[in-house]
């Protein structure tokens, strides 16, 4: 109340009408205070409707205050005490003050009441003080200009921003931009560079008045300050006092000179023509604007040239509730202990060291051992990069759960026994040179290696082209899945009996099969490499053939060549026929799994074809299926199929068929199938029942009804089912005693 320079009511408000240009008097004082009338502060519904304005100690009324040009009046020291300004309660504390006013209102009869407003207070995150806006005389940077040159980047395609949808931030805040305030109170930074002068013989030049600024000097040094100093006052730098200020530089104005100070600017340096401009900036979304957008604009206004073509925005790490990170709320996982792992232990204990209060720590090391019940288990660097670069397929923000940084250190371990398993196929082989050249012309591969080959070729290609969009998690998926889905799970096990058969009948086939996995194997690390830096690393130095290679050979992956997707090494036939291979495969394993015929057990397989083509890509890779199926023989479109068979439509013209005969005790299947029968009859009467009560449609909720069809519905496909399952058992089992 002390510093109110006016009473804002809304222009339209009836009650207030008669006093529009009329003046108050402050009741300490005697200030006149106009009445003013604005419709954007103003809420003529809430309290008296008459709202006294404080410009100089609330953002809103300051903004008000430039409307109407009102008085500035500041009312507290530094050390928040009233300071002259504040008539009788000068040098009071604000809160022993605030008691002294009313208790004063109160005596000159002009205190009416009070009511309870609940209002937010800003509070210092690390004393918990309530903040009290006041003015004070700062330096401010003027943005208007070099704002517009860097939206004009963008829009121009010049400066591009990744992913593009963060540009609607950038033009927000640039668009929007005002005057920089870049002076800062604190005891660390780059001391601002300016000079206050006066004369040895003057008294009382106060540095805080405005109507002083112009003493305030900007130079690069206090020589050059002296020297503008004496021109101004128009005296000898023998009369002239300086004080440099103490405030230091906004921390984003020094770093938003980064990119050219630390090359030697303003100086014309080797280092700087060498490395400024660069090309890419990889930072996160939080601080596009605090950062990203200084250096844009200062280096636009200094140097006259972008420092980057292109801002990566990567996404945020949060915890799995997808909470922000924050040591306020005791959330933030250390990466080093994902690394290494850590005991639940550690964890509380570090919370306990900590800064925060003692409910929040509570609260923490509650949450910490429902997420850590057993700590953090060990994962290593690789697994958690594999980990956060699969979490960017996501979007802007990443949920981190530790169990799926577990999931991909499993991957980790996959991939080192995968090679390691891999590597004793290929210790008696030495690669060359042109190996993958030798090996496309040799007329010795089989569809299982070009199919491998092209596999590798198509991975390679796709992660290229997601790193060159800043895809990264797409990237991370494909590699992933050449590895796992290819090479671990379809190759690796179909060369199995190629690579262990050292005839010289397969003396061909094997060393195919043997070049094809170098080739796949020493390529596959080297596309990792850059996810999974540490392993790959190692796996690679063990690979076969080292010093055998040529003159290009390198001798660490970090800097070999990156692997590429070539296009003449791509064979489509060859993977159209795999996958019509691996339908068939995969008819197998389902038979096997539903009859449960255990691993040692092979089994005959029948495969009806109704399309020549599909026929003779499946007649080229019976060897494969019998590989993956455990089977003892694959018959395609045999005349002579047992009546005893077990059966998978694999489409509209394969079917697959399983010889049951002597693996299946049929009698006691049947007793099995009608055991579940048992249990689903029963609960199908009891809905039907359930449902034909009556008052049922009218009382019983919609979503409940439909469930409750749905229910039925899946339970009368379950009898069914079972009743084909048993009826075929039956069947079968009378085969068995007739033969």
């Amino acid at each position: 109340m002390l510093g109110d320079t006016a009473v804002a009511v809304h222009p339209e408000d009836d009650r207030y009408k008669h006093l529009h240009g009329k003046f108050l008097i402050h009741p300490f004082n005697g200030r006149r205070i106009p009445m003013i009338t604005d419709a954007e502060l103003v809420d003529m519904e809430f309290g008296t409707g008459a709202v006294k304005i404080t410009p100089a100690h609330d953002p809103n009324d300051y903004e008000c205050g430039k409307r109407h040009n009102l008085e500035f009046i500041t009312v507290l020291s530094p050390d928040g005490a009233i300071n002259g300004n504040g008539s009788q309660f000068e040098g009071m504390m604000r809160y022993d003050a605030r008691i002294a006013v009313e208790k004063a209102l109160q005596e000159k009869e002009l205190f009416v009441g009070k009511e309870p407003n609940k209002m937010r207070l800003g509070l210092c995150q690390r004393s918990g003080d309530i903040l009290e806006p006041m003015i004070t005389p700062q330096w401010y940077v003027k943005c208007d200009g070099m704002a517009k040159r860097s939206t004009d980047a963008v829009r121009s395609g010049e400066l591009k921003i990744v992913p593009a949808e963060h540009e609607k931030t950038w033009f927000h805040w640039l668009d929007n931009i005002r005057d920089w305030c870049v002076s800062r109170q604190l005891w660390w930074g780059h001391q601002i560079p300016a000079w206050f002068a006066t004369k040895k013989s003057e008294s009382g030049v106060a540095q805080n008045d405005m109507a002083n600024n112009e003493r305030w000097i900007v130079a690069r040094n206090e020589d050059e300050a002296m020297e503008k100093a004496a021109k101004l006052l128009g005296c000898s730098a023998s009369e002239i006092d300086l004080e440099r200020d103490e405030d230091v530089l906004d921390t984003w104005f020094s770093s938003g000179l980064f990119p050219f100070s630390v090359l030697g600017w303003p100086d014309n340096t080797a280092d700087l023509k060498a490395f400024y401009p660069t090309s890419l900036l990889e930072t996160g979304l939080d601080i596009l604007f605090f950062w990203v957008a200084r250096m844009v604009m200062m280096g636009l206004q200094l140097t006259d040239t972008l420092p980057f073509h292109t801002v990566y925005l990567h996404a945020m790490v949060r915890d799995k509730e997808g909470r922000k990170m924050s040591k306020s709320l005791g959330n933030v996982i250390d990466p080093l202990e994902v690394i290494n792992g850590c005991t639940l232990e550690s964890l509380l204990d570090k919370l306990s060291g900590g800064n925060l209060p003692a409910k929040e720590i509570a609260k923490a090391k509650k949450d910490q051992a429902a997420d850590f019940p057993d700590g953090i288990p060990e994962c290593g660097s690789d697994a958690l990069r594999f980990g956060l670069l699969a979490y960017t397929v996501q979007g802007r923000d990443v949920n981190l759960d530790i169990r799926r940084v577990v999931a991909y250190r499993m991957f980790c371990n996959k991939l080192w026994n995968a090679t390691r398993f891999a590597l004793q196929f290929v210790s008696d082989f030495t690669p060359t040179p042109t190996l993958i050249d030798d090996l496309m012309t040799s007329g010795k591969m089989s569809i299982r290696d070009r199919f491998m080959i092209s596999k590798l070729m198509n991975g390679c290609q796709a992660v290229n082209a997601a790193f060159d969009e800043y895809r990264f998690g797409d990237g991370q998926q494909a590699a992933y899945s050449m590895w796992i889905d290819q090479l671990c799970n379809v190759y690796l096990e179909l060369i199995k009996p190629v690579v262990y058969d050292e005839g010289e009948a397969n003396a061909d086939a094997r060393w195919a099969a043997q070049a094809t996995l170098w080739i796949t194997l020493e390529a596959g690390l080297r596309l990792l490499h850059p996810m999974m830096p540490f392993v790959t690393e190692e796996l690679w130095q063990r690979m076969p053939g080292r010093g055998t290679l040529g003159p290009d050979e390198s001798d660490s992956i970090m800097v070999a060549k990156y692997p590429e997707g070539i296009e003449k090494y791509k064979d489509a036939a060859s993977e159209e026929s795999m996958e019509l291979t691996k339908n068939v495969i995969d008819a197998c394993r389902s038979l096997r799994s539903q009859y449960q015929i255990v691993n040692k057990v092979k089994t005959s397989f029948f495969v009806k074809i109704d399309n020549s083509s599909v026929e003779t890509a499946i007649m080229n890779q019976i060897d494969d299926i019998k590989t993956l199926g455990n089977a003892a023989s694959v018959d395609v479109n045999s005349q002579s199929v047992p009546e005893s068979v077990g059966i998978v439509v694999v489409n509209g013209t394969m079917t697959v068929m399983m010889d049951l005969t002597g693996l299946v005790d049929f009698a006691a299947e049947a007793k099995k199938l009608q055991k579940q029968k048992s249990k689903a009859e029963p609960a199908l009467i009891r809905l039907e029942k359930e449902i034909a009560k009556p008052g049922y449609a009218e009382n019983v909720k919609d979503i409940i009804k439909a469930q409750n069809m749905d229910k039925i519905e899946g339970l009368k496909k379950k009898v069914a089912d079972l009743d084909a399952a048993i009826a075929n058992m039956e069947r079968l089992a009378q085969l068995e005693k007739k033969e």
